[in-house]
C-alpha cells in the first residue's frame, strides 16, 4: 500500500517518516514553508537514536500526482478544524481502476477528538479512527521529533463508528514495522472520548504553561471532572485510567534529544507557530456541546474553549496567562454558570 499523509506535520510527520524507514511507499503532503523545506531538503525526523532524513514525493494536494492507486491509504493528520477543507480537496479525485478517493479507498483520522471521523463519513465511505497517543512536535520546517522510546507512539485503530477489518489489520501491520504499537479495536471510539478527556487539558497548557503547579494541576482536575460528568450523562463509554495505562504501560518513555527542547502538546504548539486557529472547538468545544444537549453544566471547558480561541486569534504568546488568573477566571466561570 502506498500511504498519502494529508498533513505531515507533528504527527503525519513522524508517522510518514517511520513507515518509510520500514520500506513502505509515502507521499507526503504539506504546505508553504514546510512544503519547500521537505521538498528541498526531504523530512528530517529526529528521534531517539537520532535524526533521519527521508527524501519522500511532497505535494501541496492531489493534482501532482493524478489518478490515485487502488492501493492507496490516505492519512489524515490535518488539525480537526482544517478537516472539511481536506475532506473537500481529496474525496472527489478520481482512482485509476474506477470511482473516487470518497468511493474506493480508506480514509484513516490520525487525529485528536471525536469529530473528524463523523465529518469524514459525510463523505467517505470507509472511514478508520484512531485513538492516537503519539508525543509528538513540530520543530521547524521540514523538521519533526518524536522523543518516545523503545515505541513512537500506541495507536489503537479501528473503524468508524466501530468494527474491524482486514484493511484495518494491514495498517496495523505496516504501523508495527514501523516502531508503533497498533491495536485493532472493535471500539475505537472509546478510546478516542478517553484521549478526548486527557486532550482537555491542552487549552488549559496552551493558555498558562505546563501544568506542573498544584493549582494548575487542581484545576485540569475539575475541567476533566466536568468531560466524565458529561460524558456519562450522554451515555458515552470510554476507556478507564487504568485499561490506559495497561494499554500503554512503559511502552513509549520520553528522552531528551540533542537541539530539540521538548515543547508542549498540540494546542501549545499552534499559539507557538502563529497558525491563528486551534483546536479547542473540537477538544473542551465537545464537552461544551454534549454539556448543552445533555443538560450538563460546563462552564471550565466553556472558559478554556473562549480563551484558547481569543489567544489563537489575537496571536498571544503560549503560557503568558498566569496560572493563578486562569484559576481566577475559573472560579468566576463556575459561580456565574457560563
Amino acid at each position: 500500500m502506498r500511504y498519502t499523509v494529508i498533513g505531515a506535520g507533528a504527527v503525519g510527520g513522524t508517522v510518514g517518516g517511520r513507515l518509510a524507514q520500514a520500506g513502505r511507499e509515502v507521499v507526503l503532503v504539506a504546505r508553504g514553508r514546510h512544503l519547500a523545506a521537505l521538498r528541498e531538503n526531504g523530512l528530517r525526523l529526529r528521534v531517539p537514536e537520532g535524526e533521519l532524513t527521508y527524501r519522500l514525493p511532497a505535494v501541496d494536494g492531489p493534482a501532482p500526482l493524478g489518478e490515485l492507486r487502488a492501493d492507496d491509504v490516505l492519512l489524515l493528520a490535518v488539525k480537526t478544524q482544517d478537516t472539511v477543507a481536506a475532506l473537500g480537496t481529496w474525496a472527489d479525485v478520481p482512482v485509476a481502476s474506477g470511482g473516487t478517493a470518497a468511493e474506493r479507498l480508506p480514509l484513516v483520522c490520525l487525529q485528536n477528538g471525536v469529530e473528524s471521523g463523523r465529518l469524514a463519513l459525510r463523505r467517505f465511505r470507509h472511514v478508520y479512527g484512531v485513538c492516537v497517543w503519539l508525543p509528538s512536535t513540530f520543530v521547524e520546517p521540514g523538521v519533526v521529533s518524536a522523543a518516545g522510546t523503545p515505541l513512537t507512539g500506541v495507536l489503537h485503530l479501528g473503524r468508524t463508528p466501530h468494527g474491524t477489518d482486514d484493511t484495518a489489520r494491514r495498517i496495523a501491520a505496516d504501523l508495527a514495522d514501523a516502531h508503533f504499537e497498533a491495536p485493532v479495536v472493535p471500539d475505537v471510539a472509546r478510546w478516542q472520548y478517553a484521549k478526548l478527556l486527557d486532550n482537555l487539558g491542552n487549552a488549559l497548557e496552551a493558555v498558562s504553561g505546563p501544568v506542573t503547579s498544584e493549582a494548575a494541576q487542581a484545576l485540569l482536575a475539575r475541567v476533566r471532572a466536568e468531560g466524565r460528568a458529561v460524558l456519562d450523562a450522554a451515555g458515552i463509554p470510554y476507556a478507564g485510567a487504568e485499561e490506559q495505562r495497561a494499554a500503554r504501560g512503559d511502552k513509549v518513555t520520553l528522552v531528551p534529544l540533542d537541539g530539540t527542547p521538548r515543547g508542549g502538546g498540540s494546542s501549545w504548539q499552534s499559539l507557538v507557530r502563529g497558525t491563528g486557529t486551534i483546536e479547542a472547538d473540537h477538544l473542551n468545544g465537545e464537552i461544551v456541546l454534549l454539556g448543552r444537549l445533555h443538560g450538563v453544566p460546563t462552564p471550565l471547558n466553556e472558559l478554556l474553549q473562549r480563551l484558547a480561541n481569543r489567544f489563537a486569534r489575537e496571536h498571544r504568546a503560549a503560557g503568558s496567562l498566569p496560572v493563578t488568573e486562569l484559576a481566577r477566571l475559573a472560579d468566576e466561570a463556575v459561580r456565574h454558570g457560563s
